[in-house]
């Protein structure tokens, strides 16, 4: 089941950045013309480069899910395939320490314990944490920067996901492996 979903997950994120990709190329198309016409969409900029940012963090899950990123592969070449499946196990399990420690980095960042426990009150929150994200607005689109933040959870969950299966599917396959050579 979990590999279902997150195979499902990866197409809608694969979808979703090609989506991205075509906007940030007619965002950048519609910055020249106006720009060329003597009246620039300063918004537009800002715009691209948020759509772009969101674009690689979805692409990265869905390559990390199907384990293409970019790998120089002389030493894992090299290795016996027992040492090898050994370090599959291990780079699966640093892709999930990874996602896991940046969700927790993002819960303490976005905080919706406290910000749950104000009433959804960003003064008080901001009082009692410090914490100005809810408030901090982008320089030409004026929205609130936790919106455009928000690509850091989503793949930090996302990444977990992808990763939980990637190393279970890799210790299923060390596991029959060892049964057949016994």
């Amino acid at each position: 089941m979990l590999k279902r979903l997150s195979s499902g997950i990866a197409r809608c994120e694969g979808a979703i950045a090609a989506g991205l990709a075509a906007l940030v190329s007619l965002l950048i198309l519609l910055n020249i013309a106006t720009r060329s016409l003597g009246h620039a969409l300063y918004w537009t900029d800002e715009l691209a480069i948020h759509a772009m940012i969101w674009m690689t963090f979805f692409t990265t899950s869905a390559v990390l899910k199907r384990r293409d990123g970019v790998a120089v592969t002389l030493l894992m070449d090299a290795l016996p395939s027992s040492i090898h499946q050994g370090m599959r196990v291990f780079v699966d399990t640093m892709v999930l320490v990874f996602a896991l420690f940046l969700a927790v980095l993002c819960w303490r960042w976005y905080d919706p314990a406290t910000l749950w426990a104000t009433g959804f009150d960003i003064q008080a929150f901001q009082g009692k944490t410090f914490n100005f994200i809810y408030s901090e607005t982008s320089r030409t689109l004026g929205i609130p920067k936790f919106w455009i933040w928000l690509c850091l959870p989503i793949f930090a969950a996302s990444l977990s996901l992808h990763a939980t299966v990637n190393l279970v599917d890799c210790l299923k396959g060390l596991v029959s492996a060892e049964r057949r050579s016994a």
